[in-house]
């Protein structure tokens, strides 16, 4: 009797350090799935005005414990297919309305998780110093892809240079232009080609980041630009499966610190704008 009641006892205890091992060992595979499994948030970016200040949240990210990697691109299209591919944790280097596009189109699962800086859209030109002296028939260089493309034909409406459709807003196109009473020449480039082909336009519209890194000062050097409270605000991204994890939150409260804001107000002195 004594005996049979020990077995029971030795098969109960047995199976309890096997449900505490089954615990341990599922809480352990649930760590290593988050963000951090590695020990690093890999973030995507442009290079320019993203790429500093995301170094500055790096800074901040190695003080408060948390490890970043950044991977630096050229242009828009692989930041976003890096991070549905999982070679990258988060990115940022985008305004909501392209990522809404992006994703659509390529049938991806990512997800904003929150606000960074706004970068103001200038006209700019080596020819002129006013939209007002551009002459009939002016070569004039917009952005290829859909939203930067309708966001500069915005400006360009801003501007006076052209009238729209009424209605058509962030998914304006060429096709759109109602008026153009000075018959220019609207020709469609690669965002980041802009910049070193502006020498043979009479003006073009360019992302500031892209302006930045070709050494204008937007603020000084375009002929026309957004207003400071534009809606293209630039933003966070993640996969929507890692959007509540806890690397990714403490990231936005890195870059939403009074630390980043500041160094983005002594660095780009209202060329780059905090949104938060």
């Amino acid at each position: 009797m004594k005996k049979w009641i020990l077995s029971i006892l030795l098969v109960v205890v047995l199976a309890s350090l096997a449900a505490c091992g089954s615990d341990s060992a599922s809480s352990k595979q649930e760590k290593e799935e988050g963000l951090l499994s590695d020990g690093k948030l890999v973030v995507g970016v442009t290079a320019g005005p993203h790429e500093q200040i995301l170094e500055k949240v790096k800074e901040l990210g190695e003080k408060k414990g948390l490890k970043i990697e950044l991977k630096v691109f050229n242009e828009y299209v692989m930041p976003n297919v890096a991070l549905a591919e999982k070679q990258l944790d988060l990115n940022v280097f985008q305004h909501e309305p392209y990522l809404n596009a992006f994703k659509e189109d390529r049938n991806l699962d990512l997800v904003k998780v929150g606000d960074t800086v706004n970068f103001p859209m200038g006209i700019y030109s080596t020819s002129v110093k006013d939209v007002k002296d551009l002459k009939k028939g002016a070569k004039i260089g917009l952005p290829n892809d859909p939203t930067n493309g309708a966001r500069a034909l915005i400006l360009f409406e801003q501007a006076g240079l052209i009238k729209l459709k009424e209605g058509v807003g962030v998914k304006a196109t060429l096709k759109d232009i109602e008026e153009n009473k000075n018959d220019y020449q609207f020709i469609e480039l690669e965002a980041s080609q802009i910049p070193r082909q502006l020498e043979e336009l009479d003006a073009a519209a360019i992302n500031t980041n892209f302006a930045i890194e070709h050494g204008f000062v937007p603020s000084k050097d375009s002929i026309f630009i957004e207003p400071k409270d534009s809606p293209w605000v630039n933003i966070a991204a993640v996969r929507s499966e890692s959007k509540d994890d806890e690397a990714v939150q403490q990231f936005l409260d890195l870059y939403h610190s009074d630390e980043v804001k500041k160094f983005i107000e002594e660095t780009f002195q209202g060329s780059v704008v905090a949104s938060w």
